[in-house]
């Protein structure tokens, strides 16, 4: 089985695209996370949801949990808050995985070492310049756990 096999239609982001939206589209899809194109559509980054999640709780919080209980606004205004006026651009954080990247012809083993190295929930399947599809972890081990 090779990569173009397993890639899925998958939602991407570009990354000067509205941060509100984007965030919209991983909490109502239930995704891993999101895909981000540079202008003109190649594959630049990984938006993990884990790591979106940070906006919710403020630093001290996430220095200090216990501080959590002070906190009384809501999460939806807080989250308005921090997305209103910002783009992809402003949440990709400076520690996000880098993005794997695979050819249609690479292998289901060849694809998982790549995710595996890079600690990727995601792999974006090119062939050639172009982005055929995106590969998420879960796919990756259900296809792996099938038998054929």
């Amino acid at each position: 089985m090779h990569a173009n096999d397993m890639a899925e239609e998958f939602p991407v982001v570009g990354v000067d695209s509205d941060a509100w939206e984007a965030v919209t589209l991983l909490a109502e899809h239930r995704l891993p996370g999101l895909v981000v194109t540079d202008p003109g559509g190649k594959p630049l980054s990984i938006l993990p949801a884990s790591q979106v999640v940070r906006i919710l709780v403020p630093s001290y919080v996430q220095d200090d949990p216990s501080l959590a209980g002070v906190l009384s606004e809501s999460m939806c205004d807080r989250v308005a808050d921090k997305l209103r006026g910002k783009t992809v651009r402003a949440l990709i954080p400076g520690d996000a995985p880098e993005l794997a990247v695979v050819k249609v012809d690479d292998t289901i083993v060849e694809v998982a070492a790549v995710m595996a190295r890079l600690r990727c929930p995601l792999a974006a399947v090119m062939r050639g310049d172009s982005l055929v599809g995106v590969i998420t972890a879960s796919r990756l081990l259900q296809l792996a756990l099938t038998p054929h």
